[in-house]
């Protein structure tokens, strides 16, 4: 039983790091789906007050990590709040629209149409917004994988 528990748990925290990549997953929500699976199977005896707000503050960051990144990219590359909407509507909607390469092409393609329609930007101004939030899209991953890499050492921490 043991085996299958931890089984679970892995899968979870797995699912949880894909959607890093597709957005669309709920990764916190997997993440959390782990804590409690392993309560279920063994103790919520671990999971403190303590445990819970460390945790809760890195969701916190999780979220600000992913908009302040989002943001950054497009602002640095002279991008608006058009932008930063066209590229989270790409995000969200490139990997349907476009598979697999629909990750990386939305939130390119969503700031760029975003500020070509919107702010009437020439085709050159638009494509380097676009190239900003890619940047900011890749970066985001990159630091929203090592925060949840934490809360799932500092999980570890706790029950081993």
């Amino acid at each position: 039983m043991e085996f299958l528990a931890w089984t679970i748990i892995i899968i979870l925290f797995i699912v949880a790091f894909a959607g890093l990549v597709y957005p669309i997953i709920p990764s916190v929500l997997f993440i959390a789906a782990g804590f409690i699976v392993y309560g279920l199977f063994f103790s919520f005896e671990p999971f403190n007050w303590l445990f819970w707000t460390i945790q809760i503050l890195f969701v916190i960051l999780l979220f600000g990590a992913d908009y302040i990144s989002n943001m950054i990219g497009v602002k640095k590359y002279g991008g608006t709040k058009a932008g930063i909407w066209g590229s989270t509507i790409g995000i969200l909607v490139g990997p349907f629209v476009i598979p697999v390469a629909g990750i990386i092409l939305g939130p390119f393609l969503g700031a760029v149409i975003a500020e070509l329609i919107v702010h009437r930007r020439n085709i050159k101004e638009a494509i380097k917004v676009g190239f900003g939030s890619l940047i900011g899209f890749i970066s985001s991953i990159f630091t929203k994988g090592i925060i949840q890499a934490v809360m799932i050492i500092y999980f570890l921490f706790v029950v081993l």
